[in-house]
């Protein structure tokens, strides 16, 4: 389920087919702007209207903006991914924070990153607070589920692990080319990377900080990593 007027008429615009049922509430209609109305009334897809009270059980917000989208849950094909000649891939290990997920899915869609992978110990890529915090751009970006990285690097990735110290690590700064099957791993929020994940990474990297903070919330780190690495050339 997705919420907000933005996320709905995004959805409307990008992914018609993957919608199911809008459903607006009484009280919304008459503040809806008008390039929404616009867009949802030339759409096909079939659309309810319901009391505000009867909305609000619907919504899982404490102050719902008065619509809603039921929308199918995609499937992607994990194979098609790896087969491209360049994968700039996320592997995210025991990810447990639903605004963490959310945003981590949001910056690798508008990166352009290839696909994301999460342990199945992760939350959970369809819940609420994780549909909320992609804004609407949880359809773009192939999501699979994965208990470690061996499989990924059997494709022909290489793995490069973020941390945030260590003896055996280099600033991000100092790579200087990348492969062209490239997946970068983050791990728990308070644990970071198990020590297996650390042992496969073909490169573990820092991000350097300053003025004392200890390390980055990992969904800034995935943002940083992930643009930086998208601009590098490719090793052949």
């Amino acid at each position: 389920m997705v919420e907000g007027a933005h996320a709905v008429r995004d959805l409307l615009t990008r992914y018609p087919e993957q919608i199911l049922t809008i459903v607006t509430a009484h009280g919304y209609l008459p503040k809806e702007a008008r390039g929404d109305r616009l867009v949802r009334l030339a759409s096909s897809t079939q659309q309810y209207s319901c009391p505000d009270l009867q909305f609000s059980k619907l919504s899982d917000l404490d102050a719902p903006q008065g619509i809603l989208a039921v929308v199918r849950q995609p499937t992607w094909d994990e194979g098609e991914v790896l087969r491209q000649p360049t994968v700039l891939g996320i592997f995210g290990e025991q990810l447990q924070d639903p605004a963490n997920v959310g945003a981590i899915i949001r910056t690798a869609a508008g990166l352009n990153a290839s696909a994301l992978w999460l342990t199945p110990e992760s939350a959970d890529v369809y819940h609420p607070k994780v549909v909320r915090a992609t804004s609407g751009v949880l359809l773009a970006l192939p999501i699979f589920a994965a208990r470690d990285v061996s499989g990924l690097i059997r494709q022909g990735c290489q793995i490069f692990a973020a941390e945030v110290t260590g003896d055996e690590t280099v600033t991000i700064d100092e790579i200087h080319q990348v492969p062209r099957k490239l997946v970068l791993a983050v791990g728990n929020e308070s644990r970071g990377l198990s020590a297996q994940i650390r042992r496969q990474a073909t490169t573990r990297f820092t991000i350097p900080l300053s003025r004392d903070v200890e390390s980055l919330n990992v969904a800034a780190t995935v943002a940083i990593a992930t643009f930086y690495v998208s601009h590098l050339p490719k090793r052949e």
